[in-house]
Order: C-alpha cells, then structure tokens, then sequence
C-alpha cells in the first residue's frame, strides 16, 4: 500500500465504514487480536460521563505525572488537530506516528469494517504498548458499554455525569444512560461516580458486579469558597483523606474532585504542594478557554467553551456569574440539530448583551437563520451570519474594550475560531 500522509489517512477512514457510529465491540476486538494488541499500559483508567470527560482525564494525568508516571491519555474529540487526541508523555503523537499506527491497525484489520473511532482507538493503543507507559488514562467516545474505548478491562472506572445527550444511542432516560455508563465498571475493580444523583442502575450494577463504588457526596466531595476550595476523600485502604486551601482553578473543580479521588486509590506518593501545584497547572484548549486576541491594534477577550447540551450550558451560565465583565458579553453561537436547543438556552437567558449565530460546517448543524428566529421569539437581539466565522468578527468589530465575546454550543463552533486566533495571553482563572 501506498504510503499516506496523516490527512489522507483520515480522508480514507471517514469513508472505510458505512456509518460514522456502530456501537459493539466484536469487530474491533478481533483486530485488536489480530494486532496482538495487549493492554496499553500495566494500569488503565477509563473515564466516561455526559460532560467533563476531557478536564478530569487532564486533571488526572497531570497528577499522575507530578508523581513521575509515564501517563498516555487517549481522548476525542480533536479540535483543530487529530493529535490531540493521543497524548503520550505530555506530547502529542506525530503525524508519522500516527500514520505508522494506522498502517498496523489496517494490515491487521483485513477484510474487517472499522469506523473512523474504532480505527483510531485501535491505533491509540498501538502507540501506548510500544511507548512502555505506566498508567493509560482512556476517555470513552459514546456511552460506554459497547464503546471502543472499553475494549479494555479498566483497573478504576470513573463516571463524571449523568445527564441527556445522544438520546438515539444511549437512550431518553438518565437511567438508561447510565446502564451504558456502568458498562466500563469490572468485577471487583473500584469505580467513582461525580454526579450527585446517580441513578439506580448505576449504583446496582456496581453492586452486581462487586464493585466497589465510591460517590460524590458520600465518599470524597469537595466545597468551593471565594478564595479556594477544600477537597475530603479516601486513600485505597479506606482512610480519609483531606485536603484544605486549595487555589481555585480554571478548569470545573467538580472534576478535579473526581481526578483527586481517582488518583488517591492508586497507592501513588500523596504530597500537598505538589498536588495542588498540578491541579493549578491543568490546561484544556477550548474548555472554560479564556484569551486575549489583538484586532487592528486593539486587545479583546474571549471565552471559547465546547458547552453543547443543557448541563454544560448550565455550568457555563454558573461561571459567567461568578465573573462578571466590566462590560458585556456578546455570544457567538452555533448548534448541532440533534441537541436540545431549548435546554441549552434556557440557562443562559439574559447573560448575553446580543447573540450571533450561524450554520456549523457539517450536515448535522442546525440551521442559524432558524437558531436566530428561536432566540428572537425568546426575546434576546439575535442575528444570523454566512459562517462561524462571520459571526466571530462581527463581535470583536462590535465589541468595546470592556466587553468579553463568548463562542460556545459545539465542537465545532470553538474549533472554527481556535483555527483563526493568534493568543496573546491567557487569563489565570476562569
């Protein structure tokens, strides 16, 4: 076979499949075999959750390496370039990398349909073996139970949130999103859950599977003043654990909970300063993602977060209120048509001084002019533009010193103007 660049790489993969999603594990299992593919790190973490995947998997291994673990997080999705979505060593994969990774999992794969997610899950565990880690963090793609991702056998599964989101695959119900949740938990492996109100299911299949599970709220929680936060939990023999005076961070500290959880029952060195100084270091692009960008000679701020369903709309309403701007906030805007637009409006109803809105760069965006007229008749100014990006200037050209413009609903949305921005600096605190 011919060799491929990264980008015709993925080209083929977006096509290599019928349908962009095929939930099940017997395919990608048989290549995984075929690859002689073991296990990607001697200990493995898998996360899953309705939101705040991504910011407790960082969390995570930024702890993890602060203790000297050689940690490999494997994460989806990208937004502006396919690497980041392997990070080993705290370094993305190379292109070269990733094309070698893919030419392995295609050779094994055979006459054996993959999707674009399952062929990239399959060759972000190629990398992790040959890098010789100590600790895979694996973030699941969709649900859990039959996600790739869950392939492997997790040695602790975490469970960030339970909320509505891809309600086609996992479900109308909190319930039956968490019967896939639960899916990543393993006999007698220890598994957490972040959400304060975990549905049955979740709690029952631990307790089928004598798992033993650990809760916000009953086992570790945290509480967040206005000059720090305070983080209680357990050590993997059941001692408690405290830990007073923490800055406050960036990032959602609920999940930093999680993370501090998570990394107290792997038995690693438990040191105050060095922890806390891990946490304040966390970073994630395009979450909570706050800069200032220069426009013909003038500085403005912006706020890019990927909040696309009600409860991330809810948790980014509850950080706007805790930092006002001198001026206002201005919105830019744009939704994928499989998301409850209404939830996600409901929240941030009067935060927004103007919203401008557009149609997203794939089939699956809702139609702006449509998201326009919706937040009209809900009584906010609205207008819609040909491109995200059209949206974007429109605000920074409308926007005064004082004002913050804020790109959020979608992946997309926050990648469109990631690809664009020159930063100058980013602010200390979200």
């Amino acid at each position: 076979m011919p060799s491929r660049s990264l980008a015709q790489w993925l080209a083929y993969l977006e096509q290599l499949h019928p349908s962009a999603i095929d939930m099940g594990l017997d395919r990608v299992r048989e290549v995984a075999q075929r690859l002689g593919l073991t296990r990607p790190a001697p200990r493995v973490v898998t996360v899953t959750g309705t939101n705040g995947k991504g910011s407790t998997c960082a969390f995570l291994a930024s702890l993890l390496r602060a203790s000297g673990q050689r940690v490999g997080v494997y994460a989806s999705p990208h937004l502006v370039r396919y690497n980041e979505r392997v990070d080993i060593e705290g370094a993305l994969a190379s292109d070269d990398d990733l094309c070698t990774a893919f030419a392995a999992v295609e050779a094994a794969r055979g006459e054996i349909s993959l999707t674009y997610f399952e062929m990239g899950t399959l060759a972000a565990f190629w990398l992790f073996e040959r890098a010789q880690l100590d600790v895979a963090v694996l973030e699941v793609g969709l649900g859990g139970r039959l996600d790739a991702v869950n392939l492997i056998d997790a040695d602790l599964a975490l469970v960030t949130s339970i909320g509505l989101d891809h309600a086609e695959w996992l479900g109308n119900t909190r319930e039956s999103v968490a019967v896939e949740k639960a899916g990543i938990f393993r006999a007698g492996k220890p598994a957490l859950c972040g959400d304060l109100e975990p549905p049955a299911p979740l709690t029952e299949a631990a307790e089928r599977l004598g798992a033993p599970l650990l809760l916000r709220g009953e086992d570790f929680d945290l509480q967040i003043e206005s000059a720090g936060w305070f983080w209680r939990g357990r050590d993997a023999e059941g001692n408690a654990l405290a830990l007073p005076g923490l800055p406050l961070l960036d990032l959602p500290m609920e999940n930093a909970a999680l993370a501090l959880q998570a990394y107290a029952l792997l038995g690693l060195p438990w040191l105050p300063e060095q922890i806390a100084a891990a946490l304040q270091a966390t970073r994630m692009t395009g979450r909570l993602d706050r800069r200032l960008v220069e426009r013909a000679g003038e500085t403005r701020s912006i706020l890019l977060d990927v909040a696309h369903n009600p409860h991330a709309a809810e948790y980014l309403a509850r950080r706007l209120a805790m930092k006002p701007v001198a001026g206002v906030r201005r919105a830019v805007f744009g939704v994928l048509a499989d998301k409850d637009l209404d939830g996600i409006l409901a929240p941030l109803e009067g935060l927004f001084a103007n919203w401008a809105v557009a149609t997203l760069p794939t089939s699956r965006s809702r139609d702006g002019a449509e998201v326009a007229a919706l937040l009209v008749a809900r009584g906010a100014q609205a207008e819609a533009h040909a491109s995200l990006l059209d949206a974007f200037e429109a605000q920074l050209a409308a926007s005064a010193a004082d004002d913050e413009v804020v790109v959020f609903g979608s992946f997309y949305s926050v990648a469109e103007v990631l690809a664009q921005l020159t930063p100058l600096s980013e602010s200390a605190e979200a």
